[in-house]
C-alpha cells in the first residue's frame, strides 16, 4: 500500500479503560501500549496524526476545581485546554520513545469553532467525568448546576456537545506536516470556542464530540484515511444478540440502515461516513492495536465509498 497521510482517532481506552483508577500511572501505562501501535503506522511510512478522547481527565479537573472553589468552577474550555496538554504530552513522550526518536513528533492546542446558537446547549449529551450511582449523581447535580444521566448501570454528568465548524489552527498544522512530524492534536475534540461579531474568539461551556472533530480534521487537511481506534474489534451487525457478526466492508448507504449503540459505535459510523462523503478515501474503525492491519484491510471494519 502506498503512504498514506492518516488521522488516528484515540478511543477512551488508550489512556483510560472503564474502572480504571485516573491515575497518572495507569495512564502512562496505557499511553505507551498505544505508541506502539501508532509507530506501527509511522514505520509503514505513513504520516500521521493523532487525536483523543479526554472525557475521564476533564471529569476530575472538574471535581478538583470544584473542590478548591465550588463558587468558581473553572469553565470547560480552559480544563479542556489542559486535559488536551497533559494527555498530549504522555502521547508525545510515549511515541517518541517507541520510535526511538526517530521521528519529530509535536502536540498542539487546538481551537475548533462551535455555533454559538447550536441546540446542543440547550440539550447536553456528553458524558464527562467518572461514573457515580444514580442517588449520589442527583446529589453531586443538585449541589453544583449539573446536567447528569444514566450511563449504562451507573449516571455521569452531560454536557453540551455543539458540532465542529471550524478548525482555524489548520496552518500551524499544515507547517507541521510539511516538516515530517507526526502531530498530536484536537484532544477531546478540541478546545470549544465562538466567534465573535468582530471575528475574536473566545472560549465557550462545551465538550466537542471527538470522533466529529476527526472527522472534520481529516477533511480539512485532505488525509487518505480515518482510523477510529477503540477496544473493538469491528462495527458488529445485531450488535449485543445472539446474531452478532462483525463487518468488514461497509458503505455509507449500507451504514445508514445498521441500528448501532448512540453512546459508542454510532458516532464513529457516522463520522466514517462524514469523511468518505467528503473526499476521504477510506475510514476504519477497529482495535487499537489492529490500527496497520485496519488501515490494510485485515482487520476491523473498512467504510468507504471506492473500490479499494
Amino acid at each position: 500500500m502506498r503512504p498514506m497521510l492518516v488521522v488516528a482517532a484515540l478511543g477512551g481506552n488508550a489512556l483510560l479503560r472503564r474502572g480504571e483508577p485516573v491515575t497518572a500511572e495507569v495512564q502512562r501505562a496505557n499511553a505507551g501500549r498505544a505508541a506502539v501501535a501508532l509507530a506501527g503506522l509511522v514505520r509503514a511510512g505513513h504520516d500521521l496524526v493523532i487525536t483523543h478522547g479526554n472525557g475521564p481527565q476533564v471529569g476530575l479537573l472538574a471535581l478538583q476545581g470544584a473542590a478548591f472553589r465550588p463558587d468558581a468552577p473553572e469553565p470547560l474550555d480552559m480544563l479542556g485546554a489542559e486535559t488536551e496538554g497533559m494527555i498530549g504530552y504522555l502521547i508525545e513522550q510515549e511515541l517518541e520513545n517507541a520510535l526511538e526518536h526517530d521521528r519529530p513528533v509535536a502536540v498542539l492546542l487546538t481551537q475548533i469553532v462551535v455555533d454559538a446558537n447550536d441546540p446542543a446547549f440547550a440539550n447536553p449529551t456528553k458524558f464527562v467525568g467518572p461514573v457515580y450511582p444514580e442517588a449520589e449523581a442527583r446529589t453531586l447535580a443538585a449541589a453544583r448546576g449539573w446536567v447528569v444521566a444514566a450511563d449504562g448501570a451507573k449516571w455521569r454528568r452531560v454536557v453540551a456537545s455543539p458540532k465542529p465548524q471550524e478548525i482555524p489552527d489548520l496552518a500551524v498544522l499544515r507547517l507541521l506536516l510539511g516538516q515530517g512530524v507526526v502531530v498530536i492534536c484536537a484532544g477531546g475534540g478540541g478546545i470549544p470556542v465562538v466567534r465573535r461579531a468582530d471575528g475574536s474568539l473566545i472560549g465557550v461551556e462545551a465538550v466537542i464530540d471527538k470522533d466529529q472533530a476527526s472527522a472534520l480534521l481529516a477533511t480539512a487537511i485532505k488525509a487518505d484515511a480515518l482510523l477510529m481506534l477503540t477496544d473493538v474489534a469491528a462495527v458488529f451487525r445485531d450488535f449485543g444478540t445472539d446474531r452478532a457478526a462483525p463487518i468488514s466492508r461497509l458503505t455509507p448507504d449500507a451504514a445508514a440502515a445498521l441500528t448501532l449503540p448512540q453512546g459508542s459505535m454510532a458516532p464513529k459510523v457516522t463520522a466514517a461516513c462524514d469523511f468518505v462523503h467528503g473526499g476521504g478515501r477510506l475510514a476504519g474503525i477497529g482495535r487499537l492495536e489492529d490500527a496497520v492491519a485496519i488501515l490494510n484491510g485485515t482487520a476491523g471494519t473498512l467504510v468507504t465509498t471506492k473500490t479499494i
